[in-house]
């Protein structure tokens, strides 16, 4: 068998033991209606980069979730030195995004019923059965 043959290989195997790590440790994701997809991998340094999608995106615990895979996947998987994950949402409160006020990317949670300063007074939201 070549080296390439030899890498390929050891790849897939590398691709397949993530895939059963993210499937055993983070159900949720899938329950939750994410997706968890790995987008590269660096045999060679050990390096993974996981991309969180679906309803991830724009999860409030999607960065505890990202930490959790970080932290625990190089403690399981020998070979893997360091994981890169997001969300595809930096600069809006994602990973590594700083994302403005509050960490949040300048979104403001709303609420029903709740009125701004730059309203007219009047309350749009919906209003109680008594």
């Amino acid at each position: 068998m070549s080296t390439d043959a030899q890498d390929a290989d050891g790849e897939d195997d590398l691709r397949e033991r993530i895939t059963n790590f993210l499937r055993r440790n983070f159900p949720q994701i899938q329950m939750h209606g994410g997706s968890a997809a790995i987008q590269h991998i660096d045999t060679e340094t050990g390096e993974v980069s996981i991309q969180l999608g679906g309803a991830c995106s724009g999860c409030g615990i999607s960065p505890m979730t990202i930490q959790a895979i970080k932290s625990r996947m190089v403690k399981e998987i020998p070979e893997i030195t360091k994981v890169h994950a997001d969300t595809g949402m930096e600069g809006m409160g994602g990973e590594g995004g700083e994302g403005g006020e509050g960490g949040h990317g300048g979104m403001e949670p709303s609420f029903p019923g709740e009125t701004t300063d730059e309203s007219d007074g009047r309350d749009e939201g919906p209003q109680a059965p008594f």
